[in-house]
Parts: C-alpha cells; structure tokens; sequence
C-alpha cells in the first residue's frame, strides 16, 4: 500500500512539473517537460549517491580512519541483514545525518562532525539505524528522486517569474502555486517513510529511547545552527533525520515531539538491551542509561 502511494505521489510531482512546462512553453513546454522528468528520473537513479555525498562535501571513511563509527555502523548492518554501505562524515557544525543510494547494495550513510560530537554512543547508534531503517525501506532512492522534481520545480517557478511570456492569469498562479504543491506533495511521502524509519531503528538497534534521546537533543539546535547545503537547496530538507530551516507547518518530517512519543510507547511495551521501561524514566530524556562516549570524528 504504502509503494502503490508513493508511486501515485510521483507521479503527481512529476505531472506538477509538466503543468509547469505547459504555464511557461504550451504544449511543447508539456512534454519538454515530461523528456527532462523522465531522464532526471533515469540520472538520479544511477547516480544518486554521488549527487548528495557531492553536494555535502561528504568524506568517505573506514575501518583504519575511523574505527568506532565504521564499526557501530557495520554491526548495525549485520543486525539489519543489510549489506555494508559505504560511510561518511560530513564536516558541519550542524547535528544531523542522512542515507542514500539506489538499492542496499549501493548505499551509502552519513553523518555530520556536529553531531559526532554532541551525541553519546549510544545515541549515534539510534541515529545511524534510523538511516540504515530507510536503506533497508528502500525509502533513499525515492527521497532523493522527490528532493530533485521538487527542486526543480521551484527553480522553473522562479525562472517563470522572469521569463514567463503573457499567458494570462493561469500561467501566473501557476507558476506561484506549482512549488507549494510540490511541497506538499514532498511532505506526504516523507512523513509516513520518517515513521517507518523510526521503527526500524528500534528493531535494528533494540533501543528506542536512545533514538529518542537523540531526536531530543538534535531538534532544537538543527533550528539554530545553518545548515548551508538546505539553505542553497530546501528540497533537500527531506533527506536529513531532522529538518532544518523550516516551520513544522512545512516540514517534510512529522513534527519531533510526535516521532519520540511514538519511541517511547515502543519501549514501553517491553524495553530491551537494557532500557527501562518505566514510565516515570522514559518521560526524563536526562536520565536515559547511555554509555556516555560519544565519537569523535576528528580522530
């Protein structure tokens, strides 16, 4: 159910961006558009990884540069059954992490200096098997497919603005509404894939209240620190464990409070690998049972 929706969502996106086409070139413009959909479709297909890791300046690293992170990630592919993905770490003060890739076998996850460095061990490993959750839902492929249509049409919007010739009052609200469909068509696919990542992160990990913890700690300071590459690219938004830049009203991501709420009912349903499940200490983030360790990226 939740694929036969999110292939009818891309292919309202990408409908969206021949209307756009048809507002600024007719019918040309119409099916000029839908040629230039199907290949961005095609390239981000085959190179979607390389698209993202280059946009955020990301570093590969191993086994030899960075032995903790490498590993964490490694026994949470294990755990996960999924094959190893290539890891990165991107150098931002901004805490936050992302997955991409085309299939499991060509993936890739990574994670930001900033959030290395303010998470403790056991809250890195919620996170990065939350993106290890989205390669496993496949979820990474689509993501950056919908980050792409929906970027570009925000940029044909924008060059409409400018260039549009006099279609009349059509084309106009056309090219003003056209980006906040596309947004809320980027936000419906997104949501529902954030819950289901959430869920596998718990399964792969055994801790829930350690992803918890982690979403309560990077929320607020994703709001408060830049992230430059979202504010270049905004669609790009989706791709991160947390949003940032953006009003909860237009986020691609279920608002934070909801996603631990629902980590904390997993938990206390049965804690497991040593997490309580106690009502009173999952209410208290500050008193979770973490090996207080966190990693650092610039070892």
């Amino acid at each position: 159910m939740n694929f036969l929706k999110t292939t009818m969502l891309l292919a309202a996106l990408t409908a969206l961006f021949m209307v756009m086409g048809f507002s600024l070139g007719g019918p040309r413009g119409a099916i000029l558009a839908l040629l230039v959909a199907a290949g961005m479709n095609l390239f981000t297909y085959w190179n979607a990884d390389k698209i993202v890791l280059k946009m955020h300046k990301a570093v590969e690293v191993d086994a030899s540069s960075h032995p903790e992170f490498y590993t964490m990630v490694q026994r949470l592919a294990q755990r996960a059954q999924l094959p190893m993905p290539k890891v990165y770490i991107v150098d931002q003060a901004q805490p936050n992490a992302f997955a991409t890739g085309r299939d499991p076998e060509h993936s890739a996850v990574a994670a930001t200096t900033g959030l290395l460095n303010m998470l403790s061990y056991d809250e890195i490993e919620g996170v990065m098997a939350h993106e290890l959750g989205h390669v496993k839902n496949r979820d990474t492929l689509i993501m950056t497919m919908v980050a792409t249509i929906a970027g570009a049409v925000s940029m044909l919007a924008n060059f409409g603005l400018f260039f549009r010739d006099n279609r009349g009052i059509a084309g106009l609200l056309a090219v003003f509404i056209a980006p906040f469909a596309a947004m809320i068509v980027q936000m419906a696919i997104s949501r529902t894939r954030e819950y289901g990542a959430d869920r596998s992160a718990a399964e792969i990990s055994g801790k829930p209240l350690a992803l918890a913890s982690a979403l309560h700690k990077i929320s607020g300071q994703a709001q408060r620190i830049a992230n430059p590459v979202a504010q270049r690219n905004p669609a790009a938004a989706q791709l991160y464990i947390v949003p940032s830049g953006v009003k909860q009203m237009f986020s691609t991501h279920p608002a934070t409070e909801d996603r631990i709420a629902a980590l904390q009912d997993m938990a206390s349903g049965g804690g497991s690998d040593g997490w309580s499940s106690n009502a009173d200490e999952i209410g208290d983030m500050g008193r979770l049972k973490t090996k207080r360790s966190a990693l650092d990226p610039t070892r």
